[in-house]
């Protein structure tokens, strides 16, 4: 749990991830980024929910701890996302709207792809790489820092 002065508590044990734009770049992921998904999942339970652009899904997330759904739209990657209420949820496109709306707490990541206005708004805090985002997670103070009042 999280105790954010004069904003509140976060409780969330899992963390929903969009893959392309936020995770991957054109569907891979590096392997910076694999290394700091293994340490987040000593600490949450990660998922992911993606169209899988790319197709590369199963092969980018093959022997790590992280649980991988295909939908197809906003509105099933909400759906997906409430069954692991409360969640954190982080994402950067138009389909990622509802799912950051509806999360405990909503991380839009800016990345090589960009970010839909739509997203932006709908999220708690912003940030330029999905790199920045895992670390913020691992270093709960950082998210003290950003959203106390």
């Amino acid at each position: 749990m999280i105790d954010i002065p004069n904003y509140g508590k976060i409780t969330s044990k899992t963390v929903v991830f969009d893959l392309n734009g936020t995770l991957a770049v054109d569907g891979l992921v590096s392997n910076e980024i694999k290394e700091l998904l293994k340490e987040l999942g000593k600490t949450y339970k990660l998922v992911v929910l993606t169209a899988d652009t790319y197709g590369t899904l199963e092969k980018e997330f093959k022997g790590l701890p992280i649980a991988v759904d295909r939908i197809k739209n906003e509105i099933e990657k909400l759906n997906a996302a409430e069954k692991y209420s409360p969640y954190i949820g982080i994402g950067n496109g138009n389909n990622d709207c509802l799912m950051l709306e509806k999360s405990e707490l909503g991380i839009l990541i800016i990345g090589e792809e960009g970010a839909s206005t739509n997203a932006l708004l709908k999220s708690d805090i912003v940030i330029n790489n999905i790199k920045d985002a895992i670390n913020l997670l691992l270093n709960e103070k950082r998210i003290i820092a950003t959203l106390r009042k």
